[in-house]
C-alpha cells in the first residue's frame, strides 16, 4: 500500500484531531489524571482520548504509517513503515482545558529512516484548536498562509513570549529578567501555555519572539537539573521535539530564524524521542538582528544564574 502524500495526511490528521478534542475545551472532565506520558509530563484525560483517537485514525486510514507521540512514544505498524507522523494532539493541554485560544494540534511528517532529524521534516500542519485557523508547511514550498513577520529590531518594542510549565520560575527569571524589564512597557511577554501557539504567533506578525532557554540551563548550569526535576515532579520538562517539529519547519518556511538558544541550527537533532537527553531550546525570532540580540542576553542571563550558583 502507498502512504498517502505528507503534506495531505498530517493535514487530515490534525484536523481531524481538532474536530474531536474543539467540543471538550473548558470542560473539567478533561482535567482527570490519566497517568504520564514518554516525556514524563503528566497526561491528562483530554490527551488520553485524542491520542486514543488518532491510533484509530490512522490505524484506518493510514495503517503503514508509523508515528510518534507525547504519551504513546513511536508506535510502528506490522510492516516496514516508511513514513513516521510526530504528534502532539494537544499542544498546549492546559490552556485547552480553561477554554483558552491557545491551544493547538501540531503534525509533522518525515521518511522513517533508522534516525529521522530534524532537518528531514517533509511537512509541517498546525491547526488552533479553538478557531481551526490552520498553518500548512511543505520543505522548500512555503507556509500557507502567507506569513507577515514583524520587522522589529528593538528589545524595548519586543512582543515576545516564554514559557514556565515545569520550569523552576526563579531561575528562568534570572536569566530572562533583562529581556522581561526592557520589554515589559514598550512591548509586551506572554506565557501563553503552548509553544506551536507561540511559534505562529510570529508568522502571523503578532509576536516578534518565541524564547526558550530550558535545555540550556540544566547542561550549563550547577543544580539545574535537579531544580527541573524538583518543579517537574522527577521529569526535567522541556521542549521536546513533537512539540517544534511542525513549528520549526512553519517558521523556517515563513523567513523566520530559529536555532536553539546557543545559536545553533536545531537541523541536525533527532526527530524521535522525548526524554532528556532529546530537548531543545528554541529561539525564534522574526529576523536575524533582532534575534541576535536575545541571543546575547540569553548568554549574559545564563552566566549570571551560573555565577548565583556557584
Amino acid at each position: 500500500m502507498t502512504d498517502p502524500a505528507p503534506r495531505a495526511l498530517a493535514t487530515a490528521l490534525a484536523l481531524a484531531l481538532r474536530d474531536r478534542v474543539a467540543p471538550e475545551l473548558g470542560s473539567h472532565a478533561g482535567r482527570d489524571h490519566a497517568g504520564a506520558g514518554e516525556g514524563g509530563d503528566v497526561t491528562f484525560a483530554i490527551d488520553e482520548r485524542a491520542e486514543s483517537f488518532m491510533e484509530e485514525f490512522l490505524a484506518e486510514r493510514a495503517p503503514g504509517v508509523a508515528f510518534y507521540s507525547e504519551d504513546r512514544g513511536l508506535v510502528t505498524p506490522a510492516g516496514e513503515a516508511r513514513t513516521v507522523l510526530v504528534v502532539d494532539p494537544i499542544d498546549g493541554t492546559r490552556p485547552a482545558m480553561a477554554g483558552f485560544e491557545s491551544a493547538c494540534v501540531s503534525v509533522a511528517s518525515a521518511p522513517l529512516d533508522s534516525e529521522p532529524r530534524m532537518r528531514d521534516v517533509e511537512a509541517g500542519v498546525i491547526v488552533e484548536i479553538k478557531s481551526g485557523a490552520t498553518f500548512v508547511a511543505e520543505r522548500g514550498v512555503g507556509l500557507e498562509p502567507a506569513p507577515r513577520l514583524s520587522a522589529n529590531e528593538e528589545l524595548t518594542r519586543m512582543f515576545w513570549a516564554y514559557g514556565l510549565r515545569g520550569r523552576p520560575a526563579r531561575a528562568i527569571a534570572e536569566v530572562l529578567g533583562e529581556l522581561i524589564d526592557a520589554s515589559s512597557v514598550g512591548g509586551g511577554t506572554f506565557d501563553l501555555g503552548s509553544a506551536t501557539y507561540d511559534m505562529t504567533r510570529i508568522a502571523t506578525g503578532q509576536l516578534d519572539a518565541y524564547v526558550e532557554p530550558g535545555p540550556l540551563l540544566v547542561s550549563e548550569v550547577p543544580g539545574m537539573r535537579a531544580e527541573f526535576e524538583r518543579v517537574g515532579g522527577g521529569a526535567v520538562l522541556n521542549n521536546s521535539p513533537y512539540d517544534l517539529a511542525a513549528a520549526v519547519l512553519c517558521l523556517e518556511e515563513a523567513g523566520a530564524v530559529v536555532t536553539d538558544a546557543e545559536g545553533s541550527s536545531l537541523a541536525d537533532r533527532p526527530l524521535l524521542g522525548s526524554g532528556r537527553e532529546f530537548q531543545m531550546s528554541c529561539v525564534a525570532a522574526a529576523n536575524a538582528h533582532l534575534h541576535g540580540r536575545i541571543l546575547e542576553e540569553i548568554a549574559q542571563g545564563v552566566a549570571r544564574l551560573r555565577d548565583a550558583a556557584l
